[in-house]
C-alpha cells in the first residue's frame, strides 16, 4: 500500500510501464495513480489495438504523451475544475429557477 501521492519519477515510470502493457494487448491495472485522462487516453489505445491501422494507435499514444504531460503541468486537474464548476453553476441556476 503506498501513502501520499506518487512522485514525478514514480509517476513516469508507471505512465511507461502502463503504455508498454497496452501496447501490447493488456489492458490498464488500476490504482496506477495516474488522472481519470490519462488512463482514458491509455485505455482508447488498448481498445484500438487489435482494430486499427498503426498509425492511428501511433495518434492515439500521442495522444497519451499529451494527457500524461498535463497531469504533470497540473492542466488535466485544472480542466477537471473548471467542469465541476460548470456543472455546479448550472445545476445551482436550474434549482434557483421557478
Amino acid at each position: 500500500m503506498r501513502f501520499g501521492r506518487p512522485s514525478e519519477e514514480q509517476l513516469r515510470r508507471t505512465f511507461d510501464s502502463v503504455l508498454t502493457a497496452v501496447l501490447s494487448g493488456r489492458g490498464v491495472r488500476t490504482e496506477t495513480g495516474l488522472d481519470h485522462t490519462t488512463e482514458t487516453a491509455l485505455w482508447a489505445i488498448a481498445r484500438a489495438r487489435a482494430n486499427r491501422p498503426e498509425a492511428l494507435v501511433d495518434d492515439l499514444v500521442a495522444a497519451a504523451r499529451r494527457a500524461f504531460a498535463g497531469q504533470l503541468d497540473g492542466t488535466n486537474a485544472a480542466e477537471r475544475r473548471a467542469e465541476m464548476d460548470r456543472r455546479l453553476a448550472a445545476r445551482t441556476r436550474s434549482i434557483g429557477s421557478p
